[in-house]
C-alpha cells in the first residue's frame, strides 16, 4: 500500500476532502459534538504522521491559511458595532485579562519549571496569551453573535493577539540584534499607518467601488476577497501578522456589508463550506505522536503547555464573572471562544524554532496544544452557547399578532433590485416569513402577454432573494391600475409592509386623477414604505430620521421605528433623530424601548417647521433620509409633515429617501374592496 500513499491525484484528494467535510459533522452530531472536532481528528488520522493517506502539501497549506484568515475576517464582519461600542470597555478588560494572566503564569512555567532562558521563556509565554477565534462559527450558527459575551471575546481577541504579536516582534528583533533606540518609533509608526489606512482609507475606497464599479454580486465578492488578502499580505511590513490584518479588514468592511445581505451570505458560505474545513484538516495533520517516544522531556514540555493554556484561559474567563458580572454560561462561552490555539501560536513557535530558541519538543508540544484546545473549545461553546441561546429565546408571539410579510411592488428587475435589497434588510429573519415580489399588469387586450413577461422578470427577482437565503413567493396580479392591484394583493397575502419605488414627484396625470401614494394610503392597516434609492444601501454612512411631534404617541410608532432600527443595525449606520426636543428624556426613553438596539444620536429642533432646513444643512453624501410619514387624522398629522416628503425630494434630489407610513392596528382584516368601492381612480401604473 505504501506505493499508493499518500494520494497525489488532485481530483481524488478533493473528493476525499469533500466527503470528510460532508460526513464529519454528521458523524460527530451522533455523539452531540461539533463537526469541527471530526475534521481535526480526520486530519490527524489520515495525515502524514499517521495513516499517510493525505499529504499536507501546498494545497492544504494554501486553503488552510485562507480558512484561518477567513475566521478572523468573518468574526470582525459579524460584530454588531453598536453592541461593541456599548461594551468596548468589556472587550478591553477581557483582552488585558486574557493576556496578562496567561503570560504571567506562562513565564513562570517556562522559566522555572521548564528551564528556558529569558528570551525563549518570554516568547513561549506569549503563545499562551494569544488565541484564535476558531469556534466563532459555532456561536454564529447558534445565533448568539450579538450576545455581549461573544462581542467581548471577539473584541478581546484583537487586544491580546496584538500584544502577543508585539512580544514576538520584539523578541525576534532582539535575538537578531535589531532593537535600538529607533526600533520602537519605527514599529509604532508603521503600525499606526497600517491601522489608519485600513480603518479610515479602506471604507472610502470600498464605498466608491460599490457605488461606481461593482454593483453585481460576483464583482463585489471578488473585490472583498482580494482586498482582505492584500491587506493581510501587507501586515508583515507593519511588523504585524496576517490574522491581525484580516481582522482589521473585517472591521473596515463591517458597515459596508449588511449581516443579512446577499454578499454576506456568499462570504459565509464560501468560508464554511471550503476554506475553514481545509484549515481544520491541515491543523489535524500537524500532530506527530512519534516525537513523544523520544523521552520524558517531550512529555514534560507538552503536558506543561497543555495544562498552562487550559488553566490560564479558564482563569481569565472566570475573572469576567466578578469583574464584568457575567453569568456562568457567559464565562464558559468566553472560555470556549478564547481557548483555541492556532495562528499566533504557530507563528510564534516557528519563529522561535527558526531563531534557535525552541527545539522539536516545543514545536510538537505546540501542535498538541493546538489539537487539545481545538477539541475542548468547540464542546464548551456548543454546550454553553446553546444554553444562552435557549435562555434568550423570545417568548412565543400571541396568536393574534400578524406575521411580518413584506410585499415589494416591482416593475423591472433593475428597478426592483434596490427595493428587494431594502426588504431583505428590514425583514426579521426570526419569523422566517417569505418576501413577496409583486407585479401588476394593467387590464387590457395584451394582458396575457404582459403576464408572461412579468413572470420572467419575477424569476430574476426570486433569484436575488434566493442568493440571500430569503424565501420568496412571486405574485402577479391583473388590475385596472397599479394601486388597486397592490391593495388587493396586500390583503390577500395579509402583507404587513408594502415597499414601493417612488420618484418623489407627481406626474400631470396623477395631479388630475390622484396620485398612486394617495390611493395606497387609503388602506390604513399596513405599513407603506416609499423608497427613492439612488445609491446602494450598503454605502450608507448615516440615517437622518425626521420625526414629527407626537409621533411616539401613535400606535404604529413602535413598528415603524423598529424597521428603521433594524435597517441601522444591518447597515451599521447611526440614526440621527431630527425631532423637536430630540434630547428630551421622555422621547429618548420611547426611542430606546423599541428593539433592536441601535446607535441613536439626537439632532434637536426648536420648531418642527425647521425640519426641512435642518435636513438640508445636515445632509452629506452617503446619508439616507428617512421620514416618518404622516397619515391624515393621526396624532402627528399637521400640514408641514404631510408635504415634507415632496419638499425633501425636491430640495435634496440626489439623496436616498425613505418615507415610512406606519400602520394603524386593527382587530380584523377588512373584506377586499374593489377599486370603485374604495374610491380609487384609474391612474396609470407608475412606480420606480
Amino acid at each position: 500500500m505504501s506505493e499508493y500513499l499518500p494520494i497525489t491525484n488532485p481530483v481524488l484528494v478533493f473528493a476525499i476532502v469533500a466527503m470528510l467535510i460532508l460526513w464529519a459533522p454528521i458523524v460527530m452530531g451522533r455523539w452531540r459534538m461539533p463537526g469541527m472536532i471530526g475534521l481535526l481528528l480526520a486530519g490527524a488520522i489520515l495525515g502524514p504522521n499517521a495513516l499517510g493517506v493525505l499529504a499536507r502539501d501546498q494545497s492544504f497549506v494554501l486553503f488552510g491559511t485562507v480558512g484561518l484568515l477567513y475566521i478572523m475576517f468573518i468574526a470582525a464582519l459579524e460584530i454588531d458595532m453598536a453592541v461593541l461600542k456599548r461594551y468596548r470597555l468589556h472587550s478591553l478588560v477581557f483582552g488585558l485579562l486574557t493576556f496578562t494572566i496567561p503570560i504571567s503564569i506562562g513565564l513562570f512555567v517556562s522559566r522555572v519549571l521548564l528551564g528556558f532562558d529569558w528570551p525563549a521563556a518570554v516568547l513561549l509565554a506569549s503563545t499562551f496569551a494569544s488565541h484564535t477565534l476558531l469556534t466563532y462559527p459555532i456561536a454564529s450558527r447558534l445565533g448568539i453573535t450579538r450576545n455581549q459575551a461573544v462581542t467581548t471575546a471577539v473584541g478581546g481577541t484583537i487586544v491580546t493577539d496584538t500584544l502577543a504579536l508585539l512580544v514576538l516582534a520584539v523578541i525576534a528583533s532582539s535575538t537578531r540584534g535589531e532593537v535600538d533606540e529607533l526600533f520602537w518609533y519605527r514599529l509604532g509608526f508603521s503600525l499606526a499607518v497600517y491601522v489608519g489606512a485600513i480603518l479610515v482609507g479602506l471604507p472610502i475606497v470600498a464605498r466608491w467601488f460599490f457605488r461606481n464599479v461593482a454593483r453585481d454580486g460576483v464583482a463585489q465578492f471578488v473585490f472583498v476577497l482580494a482586498t482582505v488578502f492584500a491587506i493581510a499580505a501587507l501586515s508583515h511590513l507593519a511588523g504585524s501578522e496576517p490574522i491581525v490584518g484580516a481582522f482589521l479588514a473585517g472591521l473596515a468592511f463591517n458597515r459596508l456589508i449588511p449581516h443579512h445581505s446577499t454578499l454576506m451570505n456568499r462570504i459565509q458560505f464560501t468560508g464554511e463550506a471550503i476554506f475553514i474545513p481545509f484549515f481544520l484538516l491541515s491543523v489535524g495533520m500537524l500532530l506527530d505522536l512519534g516525537v513523544f517516544l523520544g523521552g520524558l522531556r517531550a512529555w514534560a514540555v507538552a503536558i506543561a503547555m497543555v495544562v498552562t493554556i487550559l488553566v490560564t484561559k479558564w482563569l481569565a474567563a472566570e475573572a469576567t464573572r466578578p469583574i464584568l458580572r457575567y453569568s456562568r454560561d457567559q464565562a464558559r462561552l468566553v472560555f470556549g471562544l478564547s481557548l483555541p490555539q492556532a495562528a499566533a501560536t504557530l507563528a510564534a513557535v516557528m519563529v522561535g524554532y527558526d531563531l534557535g530558541l525552541f527545539d522539536d519538543t516545543v514545536v510538537n508540544g505546540a501542535i498538541l496544544t493546538i489539537l487539545v484546545s481545538c477539541l475542548v473549545a468547540p464542546v464548551m461553546v456548543d454546550r454553553h452557547g446553546r444554553a444562552l441561546a435557549l435562555s434568550a429565546a423570545p417568548e412565543p408571539a400571541e396568536l393574534s399578532a400578524a406575521p411580518q410579510r413584506i410585499v415589494v411592488a416591482c416593475s423591472t428587475p433593475a428597478a426592483a433590485r434596490p427595493l428587494l435589497e431594502l426588504a431583505v434588510l428590514i425583514r426579521d429573519p426570526a419569523q422566517n416569513q417569505p418576501v413577496f415580489p409583486l407585479t401588476v399588469v394593467e387590464e387590457g387586450l395584451h394582458s396575457a402577454t404582459e403576464v408572461a413577461q412579468s413572470e420572467r422578470a419575477l424569476a430574476a427577482m426570486v433569484g436575488q432573494l434566493s442568493a440571500a437565503e430569503v424565501p420568496a413567493q412571486p405574485v402577479t396580479r391583473i388590475a385596472f391600475n397599479a394601486a388597486t392591484g397592490v391593495l388587493h394583493a396586500r390583503r390577500e397575502l395579509r402583507g404587513s409592509e408594502v415597499v414601493v419605488g417612488w420618484r418623489g414627484r407627481a406626474t400631470p396625470q396623477e395631479l388630475f386623477f390622484g396620485s398612486m401614494v394617495e390611493q395606497l394610503l387609503s388602506d390604513r392597516h399596513y405599513t407603506l414604505l416609499l423608497a427613492r434609492l439612488s445609491e446602494p444601501l450598503n454605502t450608507t454612512r448615516r440615517i437622518l430620521f425626521a420625526l414629527p411631534p407626537h409621533a411616539e404617541r401613535e400606535e404604529g410608532f413602535g413598528a415603524a421605528l423598529s424597521l428603521v432600527k433594524r435597517l441601522s443595525q444591518q447597515l451599521g449606520a447611526p440614526i440621527h433623530v431630527v425631532a423637536q426636543q430630540a434630547a428630551d428624556e421622555g422621547l429618548q426613553a420611547s426611542l430606546q424601548r423599541v428593539r433592536p438596539l441601535a446607535d441613536l444620536r439626537p439632532a434637536p429642533l426648536t420648531r418642527w417647521s425647521e425640519a426641512l432646513s435642518t435636513l438640508r444643512a445636515q445632509y452629506a453624501d452617503g446619508d439616507l433620509v428617512v421620514l416618518y410619514g404622516v397619515r391624515a387624522g393621526g396624532l402627528a398629522a399637521e400640514p408641514i409633515g404631510a408635504s415634507l416628503p415632496r419638499r425633501v425630494a425636491e430640495q435634496l434630489p440626489a439623496a436616498g429617501l425613505l418615507v415610512i407610513y406606519p400602520a394603524e392596528p386593527q382587530a380584523h382584516e377588512d373584506v377586499v374592496d374593489s377599486g370603485e368601492a374604495t374610491g380609487l381612480g384609474s391612474a396609470p401604473i407608475r412606480w420606480a
